[in-house]
């Protein structure tokens, strides 16, 4: 692969950074300046070069994505979901790129009866990249309100939709951000907007007819470390407007029978208390961290009393349960769950009973699915584990029983042939650290395959035991899967989150060190064959493991990483950066600075290492992690290591999450697969 062409090399511009007496000097601080032409045509030396490394891949690629393509059933239906007298599913189609989102009246299949709502499709139509925001059904079923991003910046344009008709309004509002809420009327739609640095900071209310200069801003958010989000109850009586930090909450609720009134406080911030709340159509349900409950615990406020020394316990904290979420129905509460790292979910009832659903497998994932209806006895969730794709089913809560509504087909696969397992690593300071695993029923257990371990470890985000489609290739080639679930997450419930974050947050990468060197004790790998892959904080993961232990690592994939940690953090004009201060530190306080500094991928690159064969990416237009931070970060190793084997695929059309059709995506997935088994190869021959 390595001998196809020259590595290219951006030109060396010092900028010296200070810093507390420190002084770092960044060669490759010109890679910020987009609309230098230098920059553009460094990236686009870049990809030549990737494209160059590649091309012996080409066949591979092509067999990799028909694989991918062949456990996908690409004529299909999501599960319909009733609400009043309709029921509202998406479709896709061969050769489509999108979803049709369509409708058709409760209980009746004949596909004569369904009516399109919306095409992506032929929104996506002339546009290299293309992602719906938000959708939002009017509450009188009437109108549609929905956002598209054209250009992967996630800055969306909102637009209303007559669906009687089937065209749009002439309502166009531009610039808005992730958040869409009808008022009862169906002639009010609220929605957020952000401000420079793309973080939500205000809700706007725009009355459907009139001019966007006309619509009025209902609720502003000063405070840089908070962002704000609005929504609609399932009961329907409130819109809910909410500002959050990393740490801090605060609610405020609006009667979406008067779109004009005030928004009125549930109860006013306190630094460090976090709060989400739901409508039982009486009180509010409030599930909150309050008086220390760290996994939390539930709560019942009546509305319009701000005081929480008036709320009533409902459900007590749990000091080995995390409560992820409360959401209230007519006739029950359904808890949202995690205990011993999995999920689970709890239906509590009105009579005062209570039911925690079983699962069928050892390592899984459960979580609540789409419930439009306030007045149900239904509960319906989806279930997946490794080896079981999704599945969606309805819980009778006065029968018990359970019906499967969807499972999601997977075409030239056989669950019986795979198989689960999990295991425990031990930390450098005895903490144990679950690694979820799948593989063949047919590897061999005998040190010989090789491992692909996934990591990610920040914001508290689990990443949760389901089935991937895209590891069949690798499985059904002898490859072992994993997840190392480390600390920075919440898998565990909030303390795993504490534990892995600010000033602890070195453990996140001595933990996904633990789980591999583990997998390998314990024989489920070759200790010579392992790929190591994160993406966002958890491309943040892979530089610092890669920094710590890189002889570790046959190869490592950074996606859109976060690697330029301190310079980044200091930059309150790059979007999000304040808000992110409470997850990582702030650089303007210099125990934060040099806690920071001491693991920064990009700060730490060093001449004459042996790192890892690395393919990192990058998006032009990503807002959430700067196209420059993967750019630099390989500029900067190829000049330290002018041997050194990485590639840099910068996406020149797109954002944070890559292309934006789902064939243009598996396109993508190839490309990494086959760069993982290209450098697996060399491997394996090298050694005879």
């Amino acid at each position: 692969m390595w001998d196809a062409a020259v590595p290219p090399s951006a030109e060396r511009r010092p900028t010296r950074l200070e810093a507390f007496g420190d002084v770092r000097v960044d060669d490759w601080h010109w890679l910020r300046e987009r609309d230098d032409p230098d920059v553009l045509a460094y990236l686009a030396a870049e990809n030549s070069y990737t494209d160059a490394v590649m091309a012996s891949t080409a066949d591979l690629r092509r067999e990799l994505f028909a694989e991918l393509r062949s456990h996908v059933m690409e004529d299909d239906t999501t599960a319909p979901v009733p609400w009043g007298r309709w029921e509202y599913l998406s479709r896709t189609g061969t050769d489509l790129q999108y979803e049709t989102h369509v409708r058709r009246p409760r209980g009746n299949t004949a596909p004569a009866a369904e009516q399109v709502i919306l095409d992506e499709n032929v929104l996506a139509d002339g546009h290299d990249f293309f992602a719906l925001g938000d959708f939002a059904i009017s509450p009188d079923h009437a109108r549609l309100a929905y956002s598209v991003d054209l250009d992967g910046s996630e800055r969306f344009s909102l637009r209303v939709r007559d669906l009687a008709t089937g065209v749009d309004l002439p309502d166009v509002v531009t610039d808005v951000d992730y958040g869409i809420a009808w008022s009862s009327d169906a002639h009010h739609v609220f929605y957020v907007r952000s401000d420079d640095a793309k973080r939500p900071h205000e809700v706007w209310c725009h009355q459907v007819g009139t001019p966007p200069d006309d619509d009025w801003c209902v609720f502003h958010e000063a405070d840089v470390r908070f962002s704000v989000w609005v929504r609609r109850t399932r009961r329907g009586r409130l819109v809910l407007i909410g500002t959050q930090s990393r740490s801090t909450s605060e609610v405020h609720w609006i009667d979406a029978d008067d779109a004009r009134s005030a928004p009125q406080v549930v109860a006013p911030r306190r630094h460090g208390v976090e709060y989400d709340v739901d409508d039982t159509g009486h009180d509010l349900l409030v599930c909150t961290n309050l008086d220390g409950a760290t996994n939390f615990m539930v709560m019942r406020a009546a509305l319009g009393s701000t005081d929480p020394e008036t709320w009533t316990p409902f459900v007590a904290h749990d000091p080995t349960v995390r409560i992820d979420s409360a959401q209230a129905f007519a006739d029950f509460v359904l808890l949202h769950e995690r205990h011993a790292g999995l999920e689970r979910l709890r239906i509590l009832r009105a009579d005062g009973t209570s039911e925690t659903l079983d699962m069928p497998d050892a390592v899984y994932s459960v979580w609540p699915s789409a419930m439009r209806e306030f007045d149900t006895s239904v509960v319906r969730f989806g279930y997946s584990s490794p080896i079981t794709p999704v599945t969606i089913l309805d819980h009778d809560i006065a029968t018990g029983r359970r019906t499967t509504v969807r499972s999601v087909p997977v075409p030239n696969y056989d669950p019986a042939e795979y198989t689960t397992a999990r295991e425990w690593a031990t930390a450098p300071d005895g903490t144990q650290i679950p690694i979820s695993i799948v593989h063949r029923r047919d590897t061999p257990r005998d040190a010989t395959a090789p491992l692909y371990l996934y990591g990610y470890g920040s914001y508290e985000v689990s990443i949760d035991p389901v089935f991937e489609a895209d590891l069949l290739p690798l499985l059904d080639r002898g490859w072992v899967c994993a997840t190392a679930h480390v600390r920075g997450g919440g898998e565990l419930g909030r303390p795993w989150w504490d534990a892995g974050h600010l000033d602890q947050k070195a453990n996140t990468f001595t933990d996904f060190l633990a789980c591999a060197d583990h997998l390998v004790a314990t024989n489920w790998c070759d200790g010579t064959r392992i790929v190591a892959r994160g993406r966002s904080a958890g491309g943040l993961l892979m530089g610092g493991i890669t920094h710590l232990r890189p002889e570790r690592w046959n190869a490592v994939v950074a996606e859109v990483p976060f690697v330029d940690v301190v310079s980044t953090m200091q930059d309150e004009s790059i979007p999000l950066t304040a808000g992110e201060w409470e997850e990582w530190g702030d650089p303007r306080v210099e125990a934060d600075y040099r806690t920071m500094l001491a693991y920064s991928p990009y700060d730490n690159l060093r001449a004459g290492v042996a790192y890892p064969t690395m393919l990192v990416t990058g998006g032009l237009n990503d807002p959430r992690v700067q196209y420059w931070e993967p750019a630099k970060f390989v500029a900067k190793l190829r000049h330290l290591v002018p041997d050194s084997h990485v590639l840099l695929h910068m996406e020149m059309g797109a954002g944070h999450s890559g292309p934006s059709g789902r064939y243009d995506a598996w396109h993508d997935e190839a490309f990494v697969l086959a760069f993982v088994l290209g450098v697996d190869a060399e491997r394996t021959a090298a050694r005879g």
